[in-house]
């Protein structure tokens, strides 16, 4: 495999026009390129190739539509994060919530190991899950105002101020080894299943997590698909060989599991702003439709249909 080597701005604008790109504008792509890096830029070049294993853009595409691309997944990142943030605090909020009420608030009362499932299979990952909850006490306990307040106060710290230093991974993991009957609690709050709940974590951890980084997240693609719910068949979406092509393990497919987790005038609100955003693109795309955007996504047409279920 050839070796990749350092190339100078003015060397990567030769290198984008050598495949087709149009740049009316070289000083605007100097800038972008020196400040959001080419290599992360042309991450969204694929929707503008002539096909799949080409690495020539479609005949007029300009370095605009490109950066339009680029702008539209920040922006929908930055609208999704921030509904992501809702449902973190959420989440903690109703698992401290319903752990300190069966089993204490104290850290010798609600980290004991009884306290969770008892299958076989699971007992060293309640352990080991335990040992990180005790290690971001110690380490980051000391370092929150409102975990500090408590142990310099009270000499410990109850679970709904903990939930505070906890990622979102370590809580997501936490709902994995509840009892059966304290799943169920957090999940009818939900109106969702166990099962459901816990496809979805890791999941919304995930893109937690792509989001944070700032990843690509309209192309985005799961490693576990979700269950098919009441939306794909209200929106009917189209099937091939038996499995729903929108909304499985594609961006709409968080956005249903956003539908079941936040409030309606919270989704409400994710919803518009999102389109807005589509809107914004569609006026700057020549060479591309937008439905080969919201495609790669997974929404499908009628996705503002959502809504109404």
């Amino acid at each position: 495999m050839k070796a990749k080597v350092f190339r100078t701005i003015d060397e990567q604008i030769t290198i984008l026009q050598n495949k087709g790109l149009i740049i009316n504008d070289i000083e605007f792509a100097r800038d972008i390129l020196i400040r959001e890096n080419y290599f992360f830029l042309s991450g969204y070049r694929h929707p503008f190739l002539r096909t799949k294993n080409d690495r020539y853009f479609l005949p007029n595409t300009s370095f605009d539509e490109l950066y339009a691309l680029f702008n539209f997944d920040r922006q929908i990142r930055n609208i999704v994060f921030k509904n992501l943030l809702i449902v973190e605090n959420n989440m903690k909020s109703i698992f401290s919530y319903q752990l300190s009420k069966k089993y204490g608030y104290r850290e010798r009362d609600y980290l004991k190991t009884t306290n969770f499932t008892n299958n076989p299979e699971k007992i060293r990952q309640v352990n080991d899950l335990i040992r990180k909850m005790k290690r971001q006490i110690k380490v980051n306990g000391a370092q929150h105002s409102a975990t500090s307040h408590y142990i310099n106060n009270y000499g410990y710290i109850p679970l709904w101020v903990v939930v505070k230093v906890l990622s979102f991974g370590i809580v997501s993991e936490l709902f994995t080894i509840m009892k059966r009957d304290d799943q169920e609690e957090i999940s009818n709050i939900y109106g969702i299943s166990v099962e459901n709940l816990i496809t979805y974590l890791p999941i919304l951890a995930n893109y937690r997590n792509l989001c944070a980084h700032e990843d690509l997240l309209y192309d985005h693609r799961n490693q576990k698909a979700i269950n098919d719910t009441k939306y794909h068949a209200s929106l009917n979406i189209p099937t091939l060989d038996g499995e729903y092509i929108y909304g499985k393990d594609d961006v709409f497919a968080l956005f249903i599991i956003l539908k079941s987790l936040l409030r309606e005038d919270e989704f409400r609100l994710l919803l518009s702003e999102f389109s807005y955003e589509l809107d914004i693109l569609a006026g700057k795309l020549k060479v591309i439709k937008i439905n080969k955007i919201m495609d790669i996504m997974g929404f499908p047409v009628n996705f503002k249909e959502i809504l109404d279920y």
